[in-house]
């Protein structure tokens, strides 16, 4: 699934309920390399995203992270519930 635009205040409740609706009994994988902004609701969006597919035990991972959404992940301490990419966990943890 591609995200693509804002992910603000004024939409995520339509994204968050849109990428529900997608999830089936596969994988998924998010690609946010299309994301322009976000704020902190992002991080929501990806939280209920992840709840949803582990009650299907299900599998999800996100990939191209923009830098603002990393900033938020480490900033709120979630990196084991939203894991940063390989080589973000690792500058991470060498800091």
């Amino acid at each position: 699934m591609i995200v693509q635009g804002a992910v603000t205040v004024d939409n995520v409740v339509m994204l968050t309920q849109r990428g529900i609706a997608l999830f089936d009994d596969r994988p998924l994988t998010i690609d946010l390399d299309k994301v322009t902004e976000v704020d902190s609701t992002i991080v929501s969006m990806l939280l209920e995203w992840l709840r949803a597919t582990q009650k299907n035990n299900q599998a999800l991972h996100v990939i191209n992270m923009p830098d603002s959404l990393k900033s938020l992940i480490q900033l709120y301490g979630i990196t084991e519930l939203i894991p940063l990419p390989a080589s973000e966990a690792t500058l991470q943890s060498a800091s």
